[in-house]
This record gives C-alpha cells, structure tokens and sequence, in this order.
C-alpha cells in the first residue's frame, strides 16, 4: 500500500551529480507473464544513454547498473498490483520498489531527483473512506483505501422483533419503545465515528442502508463526523458479499473526488479573476512555487512540460540558460511540473492532481497563495 511516507523517502533520494531513474510500469492483470518484456521495453530508452557521448562515464555507468537493477527485481519480485514504479541510482547505492493500486501510464524519467507526480496523484486520488452499513439494531465499519476493505468491527444493539404487532394503546407504547431503541443505537453509532475521526483514522464517511432508514442515521451524526460524509449508497444491512459493499462505496468515494475537484479549480479560478490570492497558468504557478507562496496546487492530470531550474535559489522555468535571479547556469529537467510539485511538497503546501474535467484543462494549473506575488525578475 502507497503512503506518505514512502513518497517523503523518495523524495529523499539524492544522485549527488548522477542521474536517477525513475521507471514506471502498469501490469495488464490479464497477461502478468507480460509484465518483464513490458518493463524491458520501457527500459530501452535507458539502455540508449548507457552509450551517449554526451554523458560522463560514470553517469552511463551508474544508468547501466539501474537497467540491471531493475531488470533482476522484475524477475525476483511477485508482483501482484496494477503498477509498479521503480527508482534507482545505482551509483549512490539507491533503490526503491513502489507497487500502485491503479494503473498509470508506462513512463521513464532520467534526472537529477526522482520524477513522483504519478505517485502524488495516486496518494490524491484515494481518501481513507470509513464505510458504515447501518440498520435500526446493527452496524458494520470498515476502513476502504486503495482498493482495499478492512473490517473495523461491529455494533448490535437491543431492538424490538415486531414493534407493530400490537394494538390500540399497548401499539403506541411499543412504537415508542421501538423508537427509542433506535435512536440510542444510532447514537452510539455516531459516538463510534466522531471517536474514530478525532483519532484521524478516516477521512470521509460512506454510509450504506435501507433508503428509508439512512436520513435517521445521519440526523444522529454530531456537525463535525456529517460535514465528513461524502455520500450514502443503498444496499440490505446484512449483505454478505463485500464486494458488492465495497463497489457501491467506492462509487460515492469516486463522485466526491470528482467533485471536490471541481469546487477547487471552481474556487481558484474565481479567486483568481476578482484578483484574490491565487495564480493561474503554468509560468505564474512556477514563479509562486519558487517563491513558497503556494498554499494549494491544482495540476491538471498527467501534464507533463520540460524546463529548467536553479540549484540554487529554486527558480522554475519553462525555458531559459540562466537563472534571472543568480545569473548561473540552469539545470534542464524533462518535467519542469514534477519539480514544482516537489517544491510546494516541501514548503508544506498541497498538491491536487484533477483528472475531472474541468476549465483546468485549458490553464494547466492553478494555485491558492499564502501571500501576493512579487514581481517577476527581470530577465
């Protein structure tokens, strides 16, 4: 399973002047056996550099060593995800191995940092999804995150068989009897989720049911566990098949994604336009990375740009030699986007990648700031 610490590790990775590789591959979950040639074709480009004139010795040396590298791990490993990603300097002794829950596009990135965009939109892509299917006298938790459905335990409270089989005053009593044992086993159903959510175990809420009963449930939930609930799906309390739970959650966990990332890009672009705190466009967006003024980046999916960035001041741009701010030489990156999204991880903004479409699209990125721009340098 993908987690944020494994994003901070790679992210750690330092070639120290060699090149790192950074191999991403899918796995088509009806041919695995596929998957090693597929990996050898990825690595081809690689094996080119190996022999470029253009590249100091020990930079194709320490490229050869990660081809091997890799190509050992893809027969050693039992790979059983959707896609993998490899990283490697094998000259600065680095290797990592990241299996991903869904499939992403087969890339290679040679550079000076790993290349983690993929693995940033994965980690935005999945919200840790408390699941509670719920009827007047049960309920049952689980914890959905990357596909993934773990039982969290279940409540069973007293209720009463057949609360309408009785007549006249003796049916006003029992109904009320019925009633009241509901509401206090909704109630410690709320309980449960608002002590799960002030221990962060969770994220959102899905909540499962009876169309009828659901509305009880969530009139029971205190302010801060209902303004967590990303939508609520049908289904029998006693469904034995997980698979059809799981599905009709991750539904509602898809439809919030989606449109949580729409009220985002919404927000920025009209914070942008009555000229609040925001950037629009991938140059004004790489000048407020560089100044650490980025609150919140939103990348359009799998936007990819070449540019160029200075070691030493961490200005970004699309193109240029030298950096305007120091006058030394430019590094070139093959991904000017991953360096952004590099640099707002580390001055503690975030980062969302939108893969619902949206006016995104036609500017690439946008971002809410910390603080207004300062102009640009001259140069």
């Amino acid at each position: 399973m993908l987690e944020v610490e494994t994003v901070d590790r790679i992210l750690g990775m330092d070639g120290d002047g060699l090149p790192v590789l950074s191999v991403y591959v899918g796995i088509d979950p009806d041919d695995r056996r596929a998957f090693p040639s597929r990996v050898d074709g990825v690595l081809h480009e690689a094996r080119l550099l190996t022999k470029d004139p253009d590249l100091d010795r020990e930079a194709r040396l320490s490229l050869r060593g990660d081809v091997e590298r890799i190509t050992e791990a893809v027969t050693e490993e039992h790979l059983r995800p959707q896609a993998v990603a490899f990283f490697s300097c094998s000259g600065r002794g680095l290797f990592e191995v990241v299996e991903l829950p869904r499939p992403v596009r087969d890339r290679l990135v040679v550079d000076a940092t790993p290349w983690v965009r993929p693995l940033v939109a994965v980690l935005d892509e999945y919200h840790r999804c408390r699941v509670v299917v719920v009827d007047r006298a049960h309920a049952r938790f689980w914890d959905l995150y990357q596909d993934e459905m773990v039982e969290r335990g279940k409540l069973r409270d007293r209720a009463l068989r057949k609360p309408d089989y009785a007549y006249g005053m003796r049916e006003v009593a029992t109904r009320n009897k019925a009633e009241l044992l509901a509401k206090r086993h909704y109630r410690a159903v709320a309980q449960r989720l608002a002590e799960d959510l002030r221990r962060r175990v969770f994220d959102i809420v899905a909540v499962g049911g009876h169309e009828h009963e659901i509305p009880e449930v969530l009139d029971h939930l205190p302010r801060e566990v209902r303004d967590r609930v990303a939508g609520t799906f049908q289904v029998h309390p006693r469904e034995e098949d997980l698979g059809t739970i799981r599905d009709r959650a991750q539904e509602v966990v898809d439809r919030y994604e989606r449109t949580e990332e729409e009220r985002l890009v919404t927000e920025a672009l009209e914070k942008h336009a009555a000229g609040g705190l925001a950037a629009v466009g991938l140059d004004d967006c790489l000048w407020a990375g560089a100044t650490a003024a980025v609150d919140l980046l939103l990348i359009h999916d799998e936007v990819m740009r070449p540019g160029v960035v200075c070691a030493d001041d961490g200005w970004m741009a699309t193109s240029g030699d030298r950096c305007p701010i120091c006058d030394n030489p430019l590094r070139r990156t093959p991904d000017v986007v991953d360096e952004l999204v590099q640099a707002v991880i580390d001055e503690g903004g975030s980062v969302e990648h939108v893969v619902a479409e949206t006016r995104l699209r036609d500017h690439l990125s946008a971002a809410t700031l910390r603080f207004p721009l300062p102009p640009l340098p001259a140069g």
